[in-house]
This record gives C-alpha cells, structure tokens and sequence, in this order.
C-alpha cells in the first residue's frame, strides 16, 4: 500500500518531465494514464474513496461485546478432560527471594496444579510424569484475574493466602548513636 502511495505522490513530476515511459512501467491496477500520458486518479478516487490512503478514515465508535454467561474456554484447550476435572488449581503469592533483590519480584500471583504420579527411570534415575500440567505456572497480576482465569477454564481452585512478615526493626543504627551508652568506641 505504501508504494502506490509513492506513485501517486510522485507520478504527477514524472510525467512532467516527460518520462511517460518509466510511468508505464511502474503504474498500478488502480491508475490510469491518459492519452497524454498524464495520471488520472482523482476520478478513481471519487468512484472509490476507500483506496485513497490519505484520506482521513471514518470508524464507527468502538463497541465492546460483554456475554452474560461465563464461557467454558477449557474445552478447546487440548488438555484431556481426565487431567482437568479431577484437578485442584492453587492460586498464590510466590514468596519472596531470599537473595538481595528484596520484594522487587514478589508482586504477581501464579498458578499451579497438584502433583499427580511420578515414576523413576531404573536405569538412569530420571522421574517422569505424564500429566502435561505439572510444570505449568502462569503469572497473573492480581489475584481477581487468576480466579477469573480458573473459572473460565472451569478448573476447580484455593487460594493460598500470602505469608507476611512484618519486619523486625534492626539494632545496627543503634551501634553510631551519638547520645547513647551503648556506643563502643575503637580507641
């Protein structure tokens, strides 16, 4: 669509100075040469304002469509029903890492399913399952939306109410006060 766009900005100087042949050669279906070899698009715009890019473009007001009952999505999901009706989702908090990143990441709520049976390789050790939902975690950012995700995949759910810690006040500040006896000079 750009480069029609192109064509019919520039064609105009083209035939002007007299290259009606190069016009010939990059014309599009929707342009038409006269026998001049001047382009006459402003009737094939008339006819057909749609093709005009340029043109500033009339949409109906965006209307959205709300359904009054809850779909089933989990149907289409390709999950056999066996490991979906029998299943019990848990919607929770993950906890927070225990390395320097503090509560930066601990802000989402996940998904996860129940472990189901897991069996060991003999000759390697590997364990092996074969429900196909027992690695998936999925993030959500509130816990509304996990709720809402499990009830539209008609998954059977808990949620896990967040542990919270409430911080400790730390005494390190405590050791460079100025106006208490619990400060140990180094001399």
């Amino acid at each position: 669509m750009a480069y029609r766009a192109l064509l019919r900005r520039y064609t105009k100087e083209l035939s002007v100075n007299g290259n009606e042949r190069f016009i010939k050669l990059f014309s599009t279906g929707s342009i038409k040469l006269e026998k001049e070899g001047r382009i006459k698009e402003e009737d094939k715009l008339k006819l057909h304002p749609e093709n005009d890019v340029f043109a500033p473009s009339e949409r109906p007001a965006e209307v959205t469509i709300t359904v009054p009952v809850v779909e089933d999505i989990g149907a289409v999901s390709g999950v056999p029903d066996e490991h979906i009706k029998t299943r019990m989702v848990r919607i929770y908090q993950p906890p927070k890492n225990s390395m320097q990143s503090g509560t930066n990441n601990i802000h989402y709520w996940q998904i996860d399913f129940d472990t189901r049976e897991r069996w060991e390789n003999p000759l390697i050790g590997w364990t092996s399952t074969g429900d196909p939902l027992s690695n998936m975690k999925v993030d959500f950012t509130s816990k509304e939306a996990a709720i809402l995700h499990c009830e539209r995949m008609g998954w059977k759910y808990y949620v896990q109410k967040p542990n919270r810690v409430d911080p400790k006040p730390r005494s390190y500040g405590s050791n460079f006060a100025w106006n208490k006896r619990t400060r140990v000079s180094t001399k």
